[in-house]
């Protein structure tokens, strides 16, 4: 990783650590946030996945619209640092329990797909 990547994968953890405690203060189950990226292309590249620690809770929360509300706390952290996402669905949802039945909880495999 070159010295300008580390500097932009720095400035996008802290901006997603920010938005995951938003979120988290907000949300009901919840539970963390991570983040893939090419930095040869940044924006269009960038996928945030928020993990709930429940099916029901997840979809409870796509019900209740809070997934916009997400979608909107994570761009205006990431516009803080001058990110722009190119599209919404840059920003997946899924869960503890999903992950648990068809990737063993083993995450690292499940975001590799």
């Amino acid at each position: 990783m070159t010295k300008t990547e580390k500097k932009i994968d720095k400035a996008i953890r802290e901006a997603l650590t920010l938005a995951c405690d938003d979120i988290l203060a907000r949300v009901a189950g919840f539970e963390w946030l991570t983040h893939q990226v090419d930095f040869k292309n940044v924006a269009g590249t960038l996928k945030v996945i928020c993990i709930f620690d429940t099916q029901t809770a997840q979809a409870n929360a796509l019900c209740e619209q809070e997934n916009k509300k997400m979608i909107q706390l994570i761009q205006t952290r990431l516009v803080s640092i001058g990110i722009h996402l190119k599209a919404t669905r840059q920003i997946r949802f899924d869960n503890e329990e999903r992950c648990i039945a068809e990737h063993g909880g083993n995450w690292a495999l499940r975001l590799a797909c």
